[in-house]
């Protein structure tokens, strides 16, 4: 049996937490006992689904409190005894790895799961950060090429050295259902309507109040048109602000912060992600496995187009180009509709698949650190 200690840093609704969650729930839980250990300003860390699972929860301080947050770390390392701890928190990893060698635990993964955008203060701790990913680990993992080259450079990426694990998404649970797509249009009174969707935190990155701009453009030549979105985050006063100023209160429906999003898939016609970076984003590999278009902005990786629905636009273009391109496109997804779960997972998405790859990776890691 190995002992695996997941750093999961702060767990908020979002990819990580499903990530993190889709790994423990189709991995062999008789060869791998998994514990999770988040920073106590998690807000939805799934405490009673892991210890369902069999696994242990541990809270540590935040990064707030640095100094506080390795000291504890180490000391649940030391009493116990792990083989692997496997951090998902990028340049942060620094701090958990160091922890873990202090106290001996042979397997040291640090996993890159995004990458960085000019302007925002955790790019600068990024980029301090950035000289210094590579020590204490010992071996090195990302969801993509791009954020694997981001953090451990395109030297090591060269050299054989990332291990790339697909950003993993239950394919066959998010695959379309035209049952409950007709249900909850009907609950929410969408039935005549285009839906246009977001799900997301609300912070900078994720740009969205140029995803509000967008849909106002939208509004303008589609007269049907709705507009969901999903989450919480400290812009939603400016995208409140926003909404008035384009005029499209009334074809909002602002939900907040939900985890019963499988629905929602369905019911849209359309998923916008403007965002200025991302890693490999959990939402757009489930909203194409769902059927549904995805429109990223070319900042984000090519890699997150898992099947056709995948479409790319910039951000320069504006917002008005945005709003040609995604009626278009929509419109001719609208009368073709089905699942492209097959197609996701044909891709490498599947958290079945990616679960039992990540096994192995820790049973030959920990084979490897043995013999040494």
């Amino acid at each position: 049996m190995i002992k695996l200690a997941v750093i999961g840093g702060p767990v908020h609704s979002g990819g990580k937490k499903n990530l993190i969650m889709e790994y423990f729930r189709h991995i062999d839980r008789t060869k791998i006992e998994m514990h999770i250990i988040c920073n106590d300003d998690s807000e939805a860390v799934p405490k009673e689904e892991i210890e369902s699972l069999g696994g242990r929860v541990f809270l540590v301080p935040s990064f707030k409190n640095l100094s506080g947050h390795t000291r504890c770390l180490y000391e649940i390392f030391k009493r116990e005894k792990y083989d692997v701890v496997h951090a998902y928190n990028s340049t942060m990893n620094l701090f958990p790895m160091y922890a873990a060698k202090k106290a001996g635990v042979k397997v040291r993964i640090s996993e890159s799961l995004s990458m960085a955008a000019k302007g925002e203060l955790k790019t600068y701790i990024k980029y301090m950060l950035k000289p210094f990913a590579s020590m204490y680990a010992n071996y090195f993992m990302s969801c993509g090429e791009d954020c694997g080259i981001f953090q451990f450079g395109q030297k090591a990426f060269d050299e054989g050295k990332i291990a790339i694990f697909k950003t993993a998404i239950n394919t066959k649970f998010n695959a379309y259902n035209e049952q409950l797509r007709n249900e909850t249009r009907k609950k929410f009174g969408w039935e005549d309507k285009v839906v246009y969707g977001f799900i997301g935190r609300f912070e900078p990155q994720k740009n969205p109040v140029f995803l509000i701009d967008i849909m106002g453009e939208i509004k303008k030549r589609q007269g049907n048109a709705q507009f969901v979105i999903i989450g919480a985050g400290s812009l939603e006063h400016k995208m409140k602000e926003r909404i008035r100023e384009c005029g499209i209160e009334d074809s909002m429906a602002w939900l907040g912060r939900r985890e019963d999003i499988q629905q929602f898939y369905n019911a849209f016609d359309a998923f916008l992600l403007p965002s200025i970076y991302e890693g490999l984003p959990v939402v757009g590999l489930e909203a194409q496995s769902a059927g549904l278009p995805m429109f990223f902005s070319t900042a984000i990786t090519k890699e997150a187009s898992a099947c056709e629905l995948g479409h790319f636009i910039s951000l320069s273009d504006g917002a008005s180009r945005w709003a040609e391109k995604v009626i278009e496109e929509t419109a001719k997804n609208m009368s073709v509709r089905r699942s492209h779960a097959k197609e996701v997972a044909d891709a490498g998405f599947d958290s079945h698949t990616e679960a039992v790859r990540m096994q192995k990776f820790y049973e030959d890691a920990v084979e490897e650190q043995n013999r040494l």
